[in-house]
């Protein structure tokens, strides 16, 4: 995009590409920092030039970064990145990660809350949004004034739910900068963020309208956004074309729902490693395969899709022994109480269902707790649901990257509470995440459909997936800026 001129993108996020360690030897390594959000800034860096600023978040990450005091250039997974991380203090980082961005903000954007019990502000979590969440937005904004000093109108584009107050700060010093910012989580509804204190609510608008265009995955997160600013803000909004006009100026909010690079996860997945680990899942596989991949999160609803599997085998005993459920789930936030509990509820309920459905030689559950992308891919290949029943979700990859590799034709069962509903609905098995008999009738549904019916869902499914990829993504958003900064140049 010619508006974006020579100069790097400059793109913003808390956790960045790489993560630094030391070994055993005592040799520093390096590898792919974890996450969806990664994912998807890993196919906008290899479309465009970029300098990517994040957070150190490791010891060895803030050692480099006061090493290096300045930009590192790495390659990972044939990507080539120049990544400037930046150190916070290490109690303030504690108090912006575990006190402030998860769990409180995570949990208000997925609507987790169970708001007689939780949460309660008191002055541990005022101090953490001052000292904390304030202090390490102040680090980043800091840091990407530095990179853009020499710059005019320079492009920044920031990430996610951990960065909602640098925009303002970054706004302050360079009214001239265009900032865009894109929200990967749902934007809740605005009774959800009346949680927080007055003042931290405030600050936390006040700090994305500084922005000129702020991306969500739907318009439905759009117009969540507008609502909020409607009801919590004094300030003038236009719900026909989402935007804010506010004492700053004026905030677009956008959508542009995320693809994968679904060529590349294709090439993945006839790797030798997919290979080796297909040969267990074949060789083991039942009648009918079930899995679910996903993080060990609130979120993703792990325990009411299990609930509906023992309705399902209560109510069709005649699938008894032809069907095993594989999940798949990534150990996610175990630092926070919420989440170890949950994690514990997970093992209990797998126990209960498989003692009470379970043979000799037959579990009804195989639960997989750990991170392993071969294997992962692998289930994806032979699945016959893939089921995806989220509380809410930004977007969920999960649901476009396995029917993008799968060759059986498998069913995908989709809460209408995800991002990719708003993409997939048509072709898939839509669920209420919390009506847990629907849930067990879609599972009774996928595994008795036609062939010709499940062919005609796979192949609708993989020609939306594979119709864009990262690049699309990219570009309509760089379109949307080119567009409106040639308007108020």
């Amino acid at each position: 995009m010619a508006e974006s001129g020579s100069d790097p993108l400059i793109i913003v996020s808390n956790r960045g590409p790489a993560q630094f360690e030391r070994g055993e030897d005592g040799r520093r390594t390096v590898q792919r920092g974890g996450g969806g959000l990664v994912t998807a800034l890993s196919g906008l860096v290899s479309h465009r030039e970029a300098l990517w600023i994040a957070s150190a978040m490791t010891d060895e990450d803030v050692a480099v970064s006061e090493e290096e005091g300045g930009p590192v250039e790495l390659e990972i997974d044939g990507i080539d990145y120049r990544v400037l991380l930046v150190g916070s203090d290490g109690e303030a980082y504690d108090r912006f990660y575990n006190v402030i961005a998860n769990p409180i903000l995570w949990f208000i954007q997925h609507y987790l809350w169970d708001l007689s019990n939780a949460p309660d502000i008191r002055q541990e979590e005022l101090d953490a949004w001052d000292y904390g969440y304030q202090a390490v937005n102040r680090d980043i904004a800091r840091a990407v004034l530095g990179q853009i000093e020499d710059r005019e109108r320079p492009l920044v584009m920031m990430h996610d739910y951990h960065l909602y107050t640098a925009p303002g700060m970054i706004r302050d010093a360079r009214p001239d900068a265009f900032l865009h910012h894109f929200v990967h989580i749902p934007w809740s509804q605005p009774d959800s963020w009346r949680v927080l204190p007055g003042r931290v609510r405030e600050a936390i608008f006040r700090g994305m309208l500084a922005n000129d265009i702020i991306g969500f995955h739907t318009h439905s997160y759009c117009l969540n956004f507008i609502r909020c600013c409607d009801e919590l803000l004094e300030v003038e909004v236009d719900y026909e074309t989402c935007t804010v006009n506010h004492a700053g100026g004026r905030t677009a909010a956008r959508a542009y729902p995320l693809s994968i690079d679904a060529e590349r996860l294709r090439r993945a997945a006839e790797s030798p490693e997919v290979a080796a680990a297909e040969r267990e899942v074949v060789e083991r596989r039942r009648e009918h395969l079930i899995i679910r991949v996903d993080r060990a999160d609130l979120s993703k609803n792990v325990l009411r899709g299990f609930t509906a599997f023992d309705v399902f085998l209560e109510q069709h005993p005649e699938f008894r022994e032809k069907v095993t459920f594989i999940a798949h789930l990534q150990p996610s936030r175990q630092d926070v109480p919420e989440y170890a509990e949950y994690l514990e509820k997970i093992e209990a309920l797998v126990a209960v269902v498989n003692h009470k459905h379970g043979t000799t030689d037959w579990m009804p559950i195989d639960l997989k707790i750990y991170e392993n992308f071969p294997e992962a891919v692998a289930r994806y290949k032979h699945f016959d649901l893939l089921m995806v029943n989220s509380i809410f979700d930004g977007m969920n990859l999960v649901a476009k990257e396995a029917p993008a590799v799968n060759t059986r034709d498998g069913v995908l069962m989709l809460s209408e509470n995800t991002g990719s509903h708003e993409e997939l609905a048509d072709c898939t098995l839509s669920v209420n995440p919390f009506d847990i008999q629907e849930q067990a009738d879609a599972i009774h549904r996928a595994l008795t459909m036609t062939g010709e019916e499940r062919r005609v869902r796979a192949e609708r499914l993989k020609e939306i997936i594979y119709s864009r990829n990262p690049g699309d993504w990219v570009d309509d958003q760089l379109r949307d800026i080119a567009e409106l900064r040639e308007a108020v140049a």
